[in-house]
């Protein structure tokens, strides 16, 4: 249990906020056991609100179970599971890992006489020991009270048997898992389940339900505990306004517990943001009384771009920000920005145009804004200096400014007369934290990690040309522990990070130049040389073409790279490789992303990599991946084929405070050779793509604070 424990409590290390206690509770959907809307052990009909993000941890004898779970669409939801059970004696182990991927579809909510309809597939490609299928209607009685009955196959049809009415199911376990198998989903015999849940106040809630889980395996074929009863009763507890407590007695002869931690990126933790207020728009004075105001004989003097640079930069750097390079005229200011704050663009571009009323002669009245990032500057904002000072506090003042507003193209070309930014270039930063790394699913130990310190530098040359580099060196940890060696029959390109772990300290994570170019509105560049990451290093190349206003972007990478010696140092080992990928990348729109990349791996296969990515206003990402190549499962090994999720959490929804900042997570079943691919900082895309049209205004409503 506590191996399961840990692993869940590594993968959610930033929700201690949400135990503050709430006055009152309206809870979403409770979960069950698995860690899915559901009663003790059966699932319900019910859909946890969209967007929702949920860790459940459930014990009970020998079983211990830790559930990731996201409702990626109101109708969709998705888990990763990660189980323990101990005396099962399967797969020749005493105590028995497993992991399992679920889909949940709910195509009707409750409404009205109309029940909420869920069905579900339960480790839909694992290797099948868990796997089960079901379909579940959920009703409210009465307010606090709610009924629920469904239908099991596979493990949940394993009870009371009312025979198999799609036939029957193929018999067996799958060794490696990974695998799809819709032959046998719904098929087999049927057993019926159902259960009662009633909210007595806020905080305190009931549950019983009767199981079509007969833990044949468990109970019958192995001693993990002594199933009595098809009953299970429990109370719950609403701890806080995101965290539930459950306690059950279980089949007649265990008792049982659940942790269920539901967080929401609609809903921060901290809503009172403690961030600065922003400084009041500077309106221009009335020209009839004040034509010297608007005068434009400024615009003649030589020294006025850089007069008003400096004036510009004084207001912008208390906010965090940077002149990288203006331009003027009598009419027009075009701001080329550095924002080192805030993790949203439009907040950043209005408070730069805040600025601009502040400091810019009355007769400027065009406001040209061009964020950057890495050197590149990826769209053109233009104002209207009259709509911002009408505006400011104006009702839906944020819509009526993004309807006055363009959003254009743009280029690493200046304008004749632009002036840089002081400092800026040549620019040396260094930092040194504490850097957290997790190695996952070791049935010999399922979580270790490392706490290491990390120094990283950088050296701005030029625009678009910098040098990086970051070293390593553990404080405390025990990856290097790891004596489970590599079985892979392909190129030993990420199943040998044992090795790395255990010789490689300290240890050069990086060191290397990139060079990046927006040579042509429309197209980016970039070329990376170095130690481009731990285990590789060498040359990457990528060209991107991405239009300001299209959702459609494509991308082309091109690397030759060498693996590197395990003590991370300066020397390579003999393998080397070329890889590359064509991309396309599609804004769906609300928030959903999808990419699609083909091409050759780190281990010399081809394939196919798919992800799909929802992405929140405040920065909150969510994602799934899976890579197929033409490496066949027995060559790739347990898993099959390569495949995960991916979180990223702002610390500023946490935090309150604009801050760049976030805590990024992959998490995979199982790290192996096939689909490999070179991780390489700074890509193209997701370097620029926070600074085009689709982005800035989804996240506009930020644009007057």
């Amino acid at each position: 249990m506590a191996s399961v424990l840990a692993l869940c409590a590594a993968a959610a290390p930033l929700s201690a906020e949400t135990l503050l206690p709430s006055p009152a509770l309206t809870p979403s959907p409770t979960m069950n056991m698995n860690g899915v809307a559901g009663l003790i052990d059966m699932p319900t009909g019910e859909a946890m609100p969209d967007g929702e993000f949920t860790l459940g941890i459930g014990h009970f004898s020998g079983i211990t179970r830790g559930t990731l779970s996201f409702q990626f669409l109101p109708w969709l939801g998705a888990s990763f599971r990660y189980s323990e059970t101990r005396d099962f004696n399967y797969a020749g182990y005493d105590t028995f890992y497993d992991r399992s991927f679920d889909l949940r579809l709910t195509p009707l909510r409750e409404q009205g006489y109309w029940p909420s309809l869920t069905i579900g597939l339960q480790d839909l490609a694992g290797t099948g020991v868990f796997s089960g299928e079901y379909v579940a209607l959920t009703k409210t009685v009465v307010p606090g009270l709610k009924v629920t009955g469904g239908l099991g196959w596979g493990r949940l049809g394993t009870g009371h048997d009312l025979g198999s009415p799609f036939g029957d199911r193929p018999g067996g376990f799958s060794g490696t898992g990974g695998k799809f198998e819709p032959d046998r989903w719904f098929r087999g015999p049927m057993s019926p389940f159902a259960g009662v849940e009633w909210q007595a106040n806020d905080k305190l809630g009931f549950k019983a339900e009767y199981s079509s889980d007969a833990y044949v395996l468990e109970s019958e074929q192995s001693d993990v505990f002594d199933r009595k009863s098809d009953w299970n009763f429990g109370a719950e507890y609403q701890a806080s306004e995101s965290i539930r407590l459950g306690a059950y007695y279980m089949y007649g002869s265990e008792f049982g517990l659940t942790f269920q931690l539901a967080l929401n990126p609609k809903n921060p933790p901290n809503r009172n943001t403690t961030e600065p207020a922003p400084l009041p728009v500077v309106a221009r004075p009335d020209p009839v009384s004040r034509p010297d105001a608007w005068s434009r004989e400024w615009a003649q003097n030589p020294e006025a771009a850089v007069t008003l640079r400096d004036r510009l930069e004084t207001v912008l750097a208390a906010d965090g920000m940077h002149v990288e390079a203006l331009s003027v005229t009598a009419e027009t200011a075009r701001l080329r920005l550095r924002n080192n704050r805030f993790d949203q663009e439009p907040q950043a571009i209005g408070r730069a145009a805040r600025a601009m009323t502040r400091t810019l002669p009355a007769s400027v009245e065009t406001f040209e804004i061009e964020p950057v990032s890495r050197g590149l500057p990826a769209a053109r904002v233009t104002f209207k200096r009259s709509d911002i000072e009408a505006l400011e506090n104006a009702p839906d003042g944020s819509n009526r400014l993004l309807a006055h507003t363009t959003i254009g193209e743009t280029t690493d070309s200046v304008a004749e007369g632009t002036v840089w930014g002081e400092g800026l270039y040549p620019k040396f930063r260094w930092s040194l934290g504490p850097n957290a790394l997790f190695s996952w699913f070791d049935p010999d130990q399922p979580v270790r990690a490392d706490l290491n310190a990390l120094l990283a530098a950088e050296y701005d040359l030029l625009p678009g040309l910098t040098f990086s580099g970051a070293v390593s060196k553990r404080i405390i940890g025990n990856l290097d522990s790891v004596k489970r060696e590599s079985n892979s029959r392909l190129p030993h390109v990420r199943s040998d990070q044992a090795e790395y772990d255990k010789y490689g300290d300290p240890r050069i994570e990086r060191l290397q130049v990139a060079w990046y170019r927006h040579p042509a509105e429309e197209i980016y560049t970039r070329v990376t040389f170095g130690y481009l990451e731990q285990m590789f290093g060498g040359i990457s190349t990528e060209a991107l073409w991405a239009p300001v206003g299209s959702r459609l972007a494509f991308g082309a990478e091109l690397n030759w790279v060498k693996q590197r010696d395990f003590d991370g140092y300066f020397g390579f080992q003999d393998y080397d490789v070329v890889t590359g990928h064509v991309s396309a990348y599609y804004d769906i729109g609300s928030g959903y992303r999808a990419e699609i990349d083909v091409g050759r791996y780190l281990a010399g296969d081809w394939g196919t990599t798919l992800t799909l990515e929802r992405e929140f206003a405040n920065g909150w990402r969510v994602g799934a991946f899976a890579t197929f190549t033409n490496v066949s499962s027995e060559d790739f090994g347990e898993g099959s084929f390569d495949k995960g999720i991916t979180l990223t959490i702002p610390i500023s929804w946490m935090l309150g405070q604009p801050t760049q900042q976030a805590y990024s997570t992959a998490i995979r079943p199982i790290n192996r050779d096939g689909g490999a691919r070179l991780g390489v900082t700074g890509r193209l895309y997701d370097t620029v793509r926070g600074m085009h049209e689709e982005r800035l205004e989804q996240q506009w409503g930020k644009v007057w604070r």
